[in-house]
């Protein structure tokens, strides 16, 4: 058990973890029952006092903040979706790819079928790579 004055240290969110998040990047600050319900009608069937334990043990390693000023507490994902993302794709690369970002490339191009439109995208940004 933690001290009270111990600084928690942040943990990589789990898949649970990561379906909540999802939720609180598209919505914005949220009760655990608009949560539970967003996830139930895009997932499974999740029980509310599952989400509201996961929820609180998110806040406890800082995943999320939660605004205890109402009745109802509001939550609100700690860490904003693009930063997120990028830290968990990073060490995605580091792990699986020895850091090369181009062998992911590679393998993710080979793998799945990129539409006219994700390919322009990809070009243009390989473009302007190449400039700076």
């Amino acid at each position: 058990m933690k001290e009270k004055n111990e600084p928690v240290k942040k943990m990589e969110p789990t898949k649970s973890e990561l379906e909540i998040l999802q939720v609180l990047w598209k919505h914005g600050p949220s009760t655990v029952r608009f949560v539970n319900d967003e996830l139930n009608a895009q997932k499974r069937e999740v029980h509310y006092t599952s989400t509201l334990k996961l929820m609180q043990i998110m806040t406890e390693k800082e995943l999320l903040t939660r605004d205890e000023s109402n009745m109802k507490h509001i939550y609100s994902a700690a860490m904003d979706e693009h930063k997120m993302k990028g830290m968990l794709l990073d060490k995605f690369v580091d792990s699986m790819y020895n850091g090369s970002a181009g062998s992911l490339v590679l393998q993710l191009l080979g793998n799945k079928k990129a539409s006219k439109k994700e390919l322009e995208a990809i070009k243009d940004l390989l473009k302007k790579l190449e400039k700076e």
